[in-house]
């Protein structure tokens, strides 16, 4: 998936003029994604904390401390990618996570801004190592991260806990030699 505006499906970095876009892509796929991961504050889904959390975003971009991608088909936004966790001194290493909306699974984007974010985080952020996680249930993530390279290295039991039950999370790696 090429980063640039002119391919039908792209990824871009960040920024504050995405803000209406990414907050309306946020609220109206919110009780999907909190089947899958822990949910936001009420407050990020309120003006003022989505404002706060955005500049919080950008401040982290800007000190190295994350990359926060957004996965655009045309001019639709239809998900999110991001290497956070960033951590330089000795490692050179980023947690990747990604949400892409209920109705646009299944067509690639996924495993395309996987390979896309990679790209960016081996060449343009120079890091070195990369870990992502995903429940076992969630096969089409931990199918996206085979596809693009990772090696599982972990299986976590019980480590995660949503809405009152405890899962499993499997964790992978993809190194920058092996891109």
């Amino acid at each position: 998936m090429p980063s640039s505006p002119s391919s039908p499906a792209h990824i871009r970095l960040l920024a504050a003029s995405d803000a209406p876009a990414l907050w309306a892509f946020e609220r109206a796929h919110r009780a999907y994604f909190e089947q899958w991961v822990q949910a936001r504050p009420e407050r990020f889904y309120s003006a003022p904390g989505f404002a706060e959390e955005m500049a919080a975003s950008l401040q982290r971009q800007d000190s190295d401390q994350a990359f926060h991608y957004l996965i655009w088909e045309g001019e639709a936004l239809v998900g999110r990618i991001n290497l956070t966790q960033v951590r330089r001194t000795h490692f050179h290493s980023a947690s990747l996570g990604y949400r892409v909306a209920p109705d646009c699974g299944g067509r690639g984007l996924a495993s395309l801004a996987v390979e896309a974010v990679l790209q960016q985080a081996f060449s343009t952020h120079q890091l070195q190592r990369i870990e992502a996680v995903a429940r076992p249930e969630n096969q089409a993530s931990v199918r996206v991260l085979q596809k693009q390279g990772f090696t599982q290295f972990g299986h976590s039991r019980r480590s995660f806990e949503l809405h009152g039950q405890w899962f499993d999370l499997l964790c992978f790696e993809r190194h920058r030699e092996a891109f």
